[in-house]
């Protein structure tokens, strides 16, 4: 079991990863490169801190962690948007642990960074589908391994996540279905927290700048209150997740979207009021933000659907 200050470390070390090779002009290369996504950062990533590895356990060749591990290392990746295959890799992971007999060749490749896997909820939307070697799906409760598939490219809202249409010739059983929409939600969610947090930050910042009236903006009340009413929702939306991390349920995966999900749109928004017209610039970061916000607030079944979801379990 992972303790806290060995999840503490860890998520400095990805913070001080993504700093160092993962500033906003880098993010920019990565999302125009031909995979979407930094090769180098990716392999340090895997080599350097075990992201790939996290949740696979030490005898199929992982670093045997926990959901919530995961969880820190895709939140400090979702605070400058960066782009890798962790999400869709991780998801493969667990859904090949679900089987009777893992592959065990298969997990210890995806663990080193040397596949790139997926896991297909919606045929025509899929997270690495453009790049995964390993793709899985769920289908009426049991998770299936796809072969021989055929990959449409999409234009998606949000630059900085590559999505693609897939279609497959050839599908095998794996197992049950471990509960990977839920795991899905849970490690999304800790991405959109990641972000929203930074999207205020950066927010925060432009306004002790940018002068009106001879004074900074920031420090007019009425942006003082609402920027405070920001934190408070991150804060929020983070201890939400982080009992999901911690109980996972279907009901704690909902409340971790829709909280995840609520708040990174309205800090988002927010963010592009408070910068005015520079924030819908192409040159600015912020038109990103707001991107990620939006269309991660739709991956996996809209708000809408969460609540008809948590509405099932609680009445």
């Amino acid at each position: 079991m992972t303790t806290n200050a060995e999840r503490q470390m860890l998520r400095q070390t990805v913070a001080a990863l993504v700093d160092k090779h993962a500033g906003p002009e880098a993010v920019r290369r990565a999302m125009d490169s031909e995979r979407g996504y930094d090769e180098s950062l990716w392999n340090t990533l895997c080599e350097q801190v075990g992201a790939a590895a996290l949740v696979v356990p030490d005898d199929l060749g992982g670093a045997g962690g926990e959901l919530a591990d995961a969880a820190v290392v895709l939140e400090e990746l979702g605070r400058g948007l960066v782009p890798t295959p962790l999400f869709g890799t991780t998801l493969a992971e667990f859904a090949l642990m679900a089987a009777t007999s893992p592959d065990t060749d298969t997990l210890e490749q995806l663990a080193s960074g040397e596949r790139i896997g997926t896991v297909v909820f919606d045929p025509d939307y899929v997270i690495n589908g453009d790049v995964a070697d390993v793709v899985l799906a769920v289908q009426d409760g049991t998770v299936v391994r796809w072969t021989d598939v055929t990959t449409g490219h999409l234009t998606p809202l949000d630059p900085t996540r590559r999505l693609a249409r897939l279609d497959p010739r050839g599908v095998s059983v794996i197992g049950p279905d471990p509960g990977l929409a839920d795991i899905a939600a849970v490690l999304l969610a800790a991405e959109q927290v990641g972000a929203a947090a930074r999207c205020l930050e950066l927010t925060v910042e432009y306004t002790k700048q940018r002068v009106q009236f001879g004074r900074p903006i920031g420090s007019f009340q009425a942006l003082k209150h609402r920027m405070a009413d920001l934190y408070v929702a991150v804060q929020s939306a983070r201890a939400v997740v982080g009992d999901a991390t911690a109980n996972l349920t279907p009901v704690t995966a909902a409340l971790a979207r829709l909280a995840a999900s609520e708040t990174f749109c309205t800090v988002a928004g927010e963010a592009i009021q408070l910068h005015g017209g520079i924030a819908i610039t192409w040159e600015h970061d912020m038109h990103l933000y707001f991107k990620r916000a939006h269309s991660s607030a739709q991956l996996f079944g809209p708000p809408r659907e969460q609540l008809r979801r948590l509405e099932a379990e609680v009445f």
